[in-house]
């Protein structure tokens, strides 16, 4: 009888713990619900303000109190625009002689003290194109008939009939360089050389030289400079996303202390990469952590590893678990040889401090590497943490470039840049072109901007004229020029 009582009663309160729970769990799921509710709406306006505008920053309710444009009173030095030299003035010193002789707040005379220079730089009126006519004599074979035309370096020998009006090369290397050099758009090119020189041309013509030049003096330029890569001591290369014929493709660009490369293709892989710098490379390759570039076929290559992407990979662990020492603890060693190198640089110290202090670091991060991949190396896969596959791949993938020597090669020679910074820059025009021009339209065009942007990249890095350097190579006695 008792039994049954106390039974009964035990199922009674497994019935109201039962019933409290499924009450609890329903509030919880309501409470879910609503929160869930206010995120898709917020998710909805970030979409639809993101679709109003083209311009990310713009978003939002403008400030009250905006801050005014330029150098604020009192903050970062003060410049202004240098006047010109004498032998830069085109025109004679104009006097502004002071129109009264007696002083307008009290009637005193006035005396001459000292004369203030004014100058105003501006555009000449839209000039007059310089057109020259050659009067080609042609003579005829009294026995054969044959013709036979007057020759001079600046005529072409099929240069007449139709054809017979044609561009200079100064106007040519002018309208590439204002596409392939400043990313202007090709259609709107005619339009700003007729504003700005009063010449006529039709974007065809610009788009059909393009490709002649690219095959001929152009596209030799082009191959001498490939070539100078596999001879500098270092390069730095880095990859960026392109297309030709509606396909997806790869724009990679190579910069060595002398030149600028960039090449178009429909793969990344490591084949790509020994296209420019092969296998047989002696110098250093300074990369992010592809794998096009941690192929078997470069192994024998020497690389330095960017630091700021594996900066990333810290970064991204640590978001996820704040408190993962062996990630902020190789994080810092590693900002710690990055700042050493950046004191270097800066000849904050010497030589002998920094190799010293590069010895220490090297000899901490690897102490880090050896005892974390041991820890996992005994650690039971079933009882692993989160946190231990997360240091298992960071030990992996670092440990890798670190016993192949890629991860710290900086700190024994600070020639080597610890970040691939230099390869990202070069990537910037192309992406802004990108954007503007959409790519190339075929395999063709892909070719001419490798070729047109890296002869343009390395004339300015050498500090030279683009425009210069592409009248030299279009000149007809031009030793880069193809044969006609």
């Amino acid at each position: 009888m008792f039994e049954m009582k106390d039974r009964r009663e035990i199922e009674q309160l497994n019935r109201d713990e039962l019933i409290a729970r499924i009450l609890d769990l329903s509030a919880l799921v309501e409470q879910l619900r609503d929160e869930n509710r206010t995120l898709r709406a917020k998710i909805e306006e970030l979409e639809r303000g993101a679709h109003r505008s083209a311009a990310p920053f713009s978003n939002g309710t403008p400030k009250a109190d905006p801050k005014p444009p330029g150098r604020k009173k009192g903050e970062g030095p003060f410049t202004y625009r240098r006047p010109p030299l004498p032998i830069e003035l085109t025109e004679h010193p104009i006097d502004v002689p002071v129109d009264r002789t007696e002083c307008p707040a009290c009637g005193g005379a006035l005396v001459e003290v000292r004369v203030d220079l004014a100058y105003v730089t501006d555009l000449p009126p839209v000039p007059r194109p310089s057109i020259r006519q050659y009067r080609v004599s042609v003579c005829e074979c009294r026995t054969c008939g044959k013709q036979v035309r007057g020759r001079h370096p600046d005529v072409a020998p099929d240069q007449f009939g139709a054809t017979a009006h044609r561009l200079g090369t100064r106007l040519k290397a002018t309208a590439h360089t204002l596409y392939y050099g400043l990313g202007i758009p090709q259609r709107k090119v005619p339009e700003v050389l007729h504003l700005l020189s009063g010449v006529e041309v039709t974007q065809g013509a610009l788009s059909q030289d393009a490709m002649r030049q690219a095959e001929g003096p152009v596209g030799t330029a082009y191959v001498t400079l490939r070539e100078g890569v596999k001879e500098s001591p270092s390069v730095h290369t880095d990859d960026t996303s392109w297309q030709y014929d509606g396909k997806p493709a790869f724009l990679m660009v190579f910069e060595t202390p002398t030149a600028v490369v960039y090449q178009i293709r429909p793969q990344h892989r490591n084949e790509e990469v020994r296209e420019v710098v092969p296998a047989t490379y002696t110098g250093v390759m300074t990369c992010d952590g592809g794998k096009s570039y941690d192929a078997i076929e470069l192994r024998d290559v020497k690389q330095q590893k960017c630091l700021r992407h594996i900066d990333g990979l810290f970064e991204e662990a640590l978001k996820d678990d704040p408190g993962n020492g062996f990630a902020a603890t190789l994080k810092g060693h590693l900002d710690a040889a990055h700042e050493l190198w950046r004191q270097f640089r800066a000849g904050a110290i010497d030589r002998e401090r920094y190799d010293r202090d590069g010895v220490r670091l090297y000899g901490v991060v690897t102490t880090a590497l050896i005892g974390e991949r041991t820890r996992l190396h005994f650690l039971d896969p079933e009882g692993a943490t989160d946190r231990d596959r997360t240091n298992r791949r960071l030990a992996e993938g670092i440990g890798e470039h670190h016993d192949r020597g890629n991860l710290l090669r900086f700190v024994g020679d600070p020639s080597i840049e610890p970040t691939n910074n230099r390869a990202e820059r070069a990537l910037r025009p192309a992406v802004i072109a990108r954007k503007v021009s959409h790519c190339s339209r075929n395999e063709r065009g892909a070719t001419a901007f490798s070729a047109f942007v890296s002869v343009i990249r390395t004339a300015t890095k050498a500090g030279a004229s683009a425009v210069e350097t592409l009248s030299h190579l279009f000149a007809p006695s031009s030793p880069s020029r193809a044969s006609p």
